[in-house]
């Protein structure tokens, strides 16, 4: 099952799109969601029952327009609506450990709580119990180009098998971006194996290697491994525009490191021209 998060913004409605679409390719049912204050959510007859009743016709109105923008998209899709009560954050994951996937939008202005929905998605991110797509804004048209940001540590795995699944779900080639700087070693230049070369051509050589096991597994999807040399914000961002979906770990450390969710991660959330999956790797 995949949930989405609506608000009822227009990002909301990006998400629920976007939702939709990704729900259709893995033949999987869509549940539409909102959050409102759970006395509201639970309320029954009392001092304060017309205010909780106006609340939950309001939550019903966002849910319906979300189910109608999913039913338009893909009329065959088994989709439901669900108010959930408490915090947006909470509430979704909460949710979450019920999804394959949770999808949220970028940007907007919480109907009910006036919280920033970037902090629901930057806050769900980084705890959800499954993986996350965080939309900004869907691609006018494909590219049919998926693209996977790996860091230098050794977590890349869930990032790849994410990447690949989409890919093939899509037909769509993937492209393998691994952004290096001389921080990445402590200060130093990486060191090159297997003899000679420049430090891109040693790196893309263990790109390679990282990507071996899954080019076997996946023979009909297209890799296309790059290796730059600069910040992974900026590289990243600047690939993206031509992707229909960017792929970035959630922990880790290195260029995509830090925290629950590190600082690229969260810059990219921000700054990422379309959809990005946030995917779940060890700590």
């Amino acid at each position: 099952m995949i949930v989405v998060g609506v608000d009822g913004s227009r990002a909301g409605l990006e998400a629920v799109a976007w939702a939709a679409n990704e729900a259709a390719l893995r033949d999987v049912p869509l549940r539409v969601v909102h959050a409102i204050h759970r006395w509201a959510a639970e309320a029954g007859p009392g001092r304060y029952a017309e205010v909780a009743q106006w609340m939950r016709q309001g939550a019903e109105t966002v849910l319906a327009a979300g189910i109608e923008t999913a039913r338009r998209l893909q009329p065959q899709l088994k989709a439901e609506a669900k108010i959930l009560p408490g915090d947006p954050r909470e509430a979704l994951i909460r949710e979450s450990e019920r999804a394959d996937l949770l999808v949220v939008g970028n940007h907007g202005l919480s109907a009910v709580r006036g919280l920033l929905v970037g902090s629901v998605a930057y806050g769900v991110a980084g705890h959800a119990a499954c993986h996350v797509v965080v939309v900004r804004e869907n691609p006018a048209a494909s590219s049919g180009e998926i693209l996977a940001g790996l860091d230098s540590s050794p977590r890349g795995g869930p990032v790849l098998e994410f990447a690949f699944g989409e890919a093939a779900l899509r037909g769509a080639e993937l492209r393998v971006l691994h952004v290096w700087s001389r921080h990445e070693a402590g200060g130093r230049i990486p060191p090159s194996r297997g003899g000679g070369g420049s430090v891109e051509e040693s790196q893309l050589r263990q790109l390679e290697e990282t990507l071996a096991g899954r080019r076997e597994r996946y023979p009909d999807v297209t890799v296309i491994p790059e290796v730059v040399k600069g910040h992974p914000v900026d590289a990243l961002t600047e690939a993206a525009r031509g992707a229909d979906l960017l792929v970035i770990g959630s922990r880790g450390r290195g260029g995509l490191a830090g925290m629950v969710l590190g600082s690229v991660s969260h810059a990219l959330l921000h700054r990422a021209p379309g959809p990005v999956a946030v995917v779940r790797t060890p700590a």
